[in-house]
């Protein structure tokens, strides 16, 4: 395969109900906040339910989490490690960082989506790679409003005649919200993991199916739904416009509703949530 060649932007507009779209827990797992009151969603958060989505449809993912990994390795350098021609590399003095990344790219789709660093303790070798496919922070359209809830458990974690301080909890939730985040696929990283126009493809498959296999406790199924996907392919390598005035071209209202300013000779796709 070959690797992309043309830049590609796209955004997502997703609806929350009654659900914590993404915990912190450094305000007792509280929906996100920014101080101006909108909802917001970490990069991070977006990447993991991506690689979930993308670990479903059956690619091989090097960052799984604990309950999903269905490879037997416990860690990411027992991961890394059980792949003979990175181990080899590492092992030698002289190991080239190169040919790791490029190994490593090849083997694990979001490594060469959105990059890696190799460093695990013990290691003389440290090796970065720099992802083509980047994303913004999900923020809500609108401030939105948080309930919290108190909470109590029927049974004693332990035994004992009295309830313990554990029965009491709280529990949040964004009642309601319109949220967007928007990214990038940059050809010229793309060339250096071997980042394909078929990979890119799957981006979108994952995106417009988010939130597939992703119910728990704070997110009960059918809380979270992707509404609309953008996609917007340039004609080059580098693209007509940057990124920011493509993002921009999107207008999202409080209620869903999507318009999408129209850029000359840029084409653009509008994708339904699945």
């Amino acid at each position: 395969m070959s690797s992309l060649d043309h830049k590609i932007d796209f955004a997502v507009v997703f609806s929350v109900t009654n659900a914590n779209p993404n915990g912190d827990p450094l305000n007792g797992n509280r929906p996100r906040q920014n101080f101006d009151g909108y909802g917001e969603v970490s990069d991070v958060a977006i990447k993991r339910k991506m690689r979930n989505r993308l670990q479903d449809l059956g690619e091989a993912i090097f960052v799984q989490s604990d309950d999903r990994a269905n490879d037997g390795f416990k860690s990411l350098n027992e991961r890394a490690e059980s792949i003979p021609e990175l181990a080899k590399i590492k092992k030698d003095k002289k190991g080239n960082a190169d040919t790791y990344a490029l190994v490593a790219s090849q083997t694990w789709f979001d490594v060469r989506a959105f990059g890696q660093v190799f460093a695990f303790k013990g290691d003389s070798l440290s090796v970065g790679v720099r992802g083509p496919v980047s994303l913004h922070p999900a923020i809500s359209i609108e401030p939105v409003d948080i309930t919290s809830l108190q909470i109590t458990k029927s049974v004693n974690s332990v035994t004992g005649d009295k309830k313990g301080s554990d029965t009491m909890g709280m529990k949040h939730r964004v009642d309601k919200g319109i949220y967007k985040f928007v990214g990038s696929i940059n050809t010229q990283l793309a060339e250096k993991t071997g980042f394909s126009n078929e990979d890119a493809e799957k981006i979108k498959e994952v995106l417009v199916s988010l939130f597939e296999n992703d119910a728990s406790s704070a997110r009960p199924e059918g809380s979270l739904e992707v509404l609309k996907v953008i996609w917007w392919e340039h004609n080059s390598k580098l693209g007509q416009y940057s990124s920011a005035k493509v993002h921009r071209s999107l207008q999202v209202t409080a209620d869903g509703q999507v318009n999408v300013l129209p850029l000359e000779g840029l084409k653009v796709e509008e994708l339904e949530g699945r």
